[in-house]
């Protein structure tokens, strides 16, 4: 392609398609809206309409801080696009499944040229002119390819760009910097040092390895078309917490923050340690307001979710414009374009995480004493002593044992929701196509029955057997009544139509359980016990034990070699597992070792749901 020519093709492709600042200004004065409110909207979301600008200023309405004198803070980023990005991006997603979220996965792939700066509102579209400006002075020096070469650590995995490339990335970061500078009156300081772009940061030492597999997997000579982009975040919450509303919220109290799903709050670490349990306090990035709000209603985000783009340059070079060769045909996945070089990437990847031995550690459903108190049985006892059906998240019935019903008190069954949650779970399961081989349970009944309904959710029930261990019975220092539960009986399960497997004899005899055992005691047994199962199953597929809340990290935690947690930082810990809450982790056969990833399905989150009593509320005044 001619040099006339690609300089065209990058003038079209830059073209800015929204109308200028100074008319979108225009029109919300027009509209009523003070000046400096007006300039403070069309910041916060990239200059784009005057329709996004006044959906701005009509969620900020009640916000407290709209008045504040405080600018955006900006970064000017080159952002790789086509098919490179699309190895990254599934670097991004696999690196995470198997290893875990760590700094990387924050922010999307980029290399950083000039790190966050703060501008006036007023100001900022000078600093669209300098890009567009110094971005046209660069386009011919641009290289035809930037040259990576991947770098490894024990904490930092990432590619550095060769000097030569560099060097003229540093001179348009330079040259971006000076004018930004002089032009917009703000103080604007180029990336000098290394040029990177991360893959990953501050994760753990022995997931290095799986790491630098994945990476390899990247071929940093792919096709990409590089693109330079201004971003911008809110600079009062650089240091706080990002999280996505999962759920609507409408608040109960005057202190309690009104959020739609989809909305991102932020949240301050520090200041939650005085916030009732399950409850956090945030501001809404909507509308600015502050309160509180269920955490069970979010998850975590990552930190560059509320950023803004505000505007672009695109390096369009004549040989990067005719690379795809004439023999290979893209082809399209989920919507994307992806050469058969990038599917074969993608499905490497997807192959290190199969024919794997994995363990499932979950806790058990909500159990009835969990709703309606430890008083839950003389709820539902008429007065001979049978049980009835006292609400209907009550089980309707309850199995039969030798000895006195009263046993239940201290081994309660899951309730008819918990019933539920334990199906919906192995259906999602089933779903994935996650192939369990064995199953432990924890001799607790809710243990036993959400085992069962996993099973039946899978189509498992006619296959795989329950093994009971009581070595996987929850710390007993927790148990109410200072003694070990009378569980039932393996003969009374199978009778009461349990899958159960008879013939297992389990590492830690029910005789072997302590009254109120130490810390370290429970730390031991559950270390020990993990162990025996994990030498017990040599099959390849997936480990299930379904045990308690504090079984999620003393099973997990000495199988991956992580240290004992402190025994008051375990317990808030477990405080916060919910109903079915789960970890997972995969063997790594060559390296003999296993490592903690993302569970094969989403978490399962849900309200609360009050008593209803239709004469109080209704009929009497």
């Amino acid at each position: 392609m001619a040099v006339a020519e690609t300089q065209l093709y990058a003038k079209v492709s830059n073209k800015q398609r929204s109308r200028s600042t100074s008319v979108l200004l225009e029109s919300l004065l027009a509209k009523g809206f003070p000046a400096h409110i007006a300039q403070k909207a069309l910041a916060a979301t990239g200059q784009k309409t005057v329709e996004e600008a006044a959906k701005w200023l009509h969620s900020h309405c009640n916000d407290p801080s709209l008045e504040d004198p405080i600018p955006q803070e900006y970064a000017l980023y080159l952002c790789p696009t086509g098919c490179l990005n699309n190895y990254l991006l599934e670097f991004w997603k696999e690196s995470k499944r198997q290893c875990g979220k760590n700094r990387a996965h924050e922010v999307f792939p980029h290399i950083t040229l000039c790190d966050f700066f703060t501008c006036e509102d007023q100001k900022v579209e000078l600093l669209y002119d300098t890009l567009k400006r110094v971005g046209e002075s660069f386009s011919l020096r641009f290289p035809p390819s930037v040259s990576l070469l991947l770098h490894s650590s024990t904490s930092y995995l990432g590619f550095f760009i060769d000097d030569k490339h560099a060097n003229i990335l540093k001179e348009f970061a330079q040259a971006f910097s000076s004018e930004a500078s002089a032009v917009a009156d703000c103080h604007v300081k180029p990336c000098l040092k290394q040029l990177h772009l991360t893959l990953s940061h501050k994760f753990y030492p022995h997931h290095q390895k799986t790491l630098e597999q994945l990476a390899k997997c990247i071929n940093p000579e792919e096709t990409c078309q590089w693109v330079a982009a201004l971003y911008s975040r809110d600079m009062r919450f650089v240091h706080y917490q990002t999280l996505r509303a999962l759920f609507q919220y409408k608040p109960q109290n005057i202190d309690e923050l009104m959020i739609s799903a989809g909305d991102f709050i932020y949240v301050d670490p520090t200041e939650q340690s005085d916030v009732s349990k399950g409850w956090v306090i945030g501001t809404s990035h909507r509308t600015g307001c502050r309160g509180f709000l269920p955490e069970n209603y979010t998850e975590r985000a990552n930190e560059s979710d509320t950023w803004v783009k505000h505007r672009e340059y695109v390096f369009v070079t004549a040989s990067r414009l005719f690379t795809q060769t004439e023999n290979e045909t893209n082809v399209k996945t989920n919507g994307e374009v992806q050469s058969p070089s990038m599917l074969r990437s993608v499905t490497k990847m997807s192959q290190n995480a199969t024919l794997r031995r994995g363990l499932l550690v979950m806790r058990h459903g909500e159990r009835v004493d969990q709703v309606f108190g430890k008083s839950w049985l003389q709820q539902c006892l008429s007065a001979d002593g049978k049980y009835y059906r006292a609400d209907l998240n009550f089980p309707s019935t309850l199995p039969k044992r030798k000895d006195s019903m009263k046993h239940f008190e201290y081994d309660p069954p899951l309730s008819c929701c918990g019933i539920f949650q334990s199906r919906l779970i192995g259906e999602a399961l089933l779903d994935q196509e996650v192939t369990v081989s064995y199953v432990y349970s924890s001799p607790a009944l809710r243990c036993i029955q959400t085992a069962q309904h996993i099973l039946q959710g899978l189509k498992l029930d006619q296959k795989v057997k329950i093994r009971v261990e009581p070595g996987l019975f929850e710390w007993t220092k927790w148990e109410a009544s200072r003694v070990i539960p009378s569980f039932m009986t393996v003969t009374e399960l199978v009778e009461a139509s349990y899958k159960i497997d008879a013939s297992y004899r389990g590492n830690f005899p029910l005789s072997s359980l302590v009254p109120s055992e130490s810390y370290e005691e429970y730390v031991s047994r559950s270390s020990a016990v993990i162990k025996q199962i994990i030498t017990a199953c040599p099959s390849k597929g997936v480990i299930l034990i379904v045990g308690h809340g504090s079984s999620l990290a003393s099973f997990t935690r000495p199988l991956i070699g992580l240290p004992t947690r402190d025994s008051k930082d375990f317990a808030q810990v477990v405080r916060k597992i919910p109903s079915l809450g789960m970890c997972f982790c995969e063997e790594l056969t060559e390296e003999n070792r296993w490592q903690m990833v993302n569970p094969p399905v989403t978490t399962l989150t849900h309200g609360a749901n009050a008593a209803f009593n239709w004469r109080n509320a209704i009929v009497e005044d």
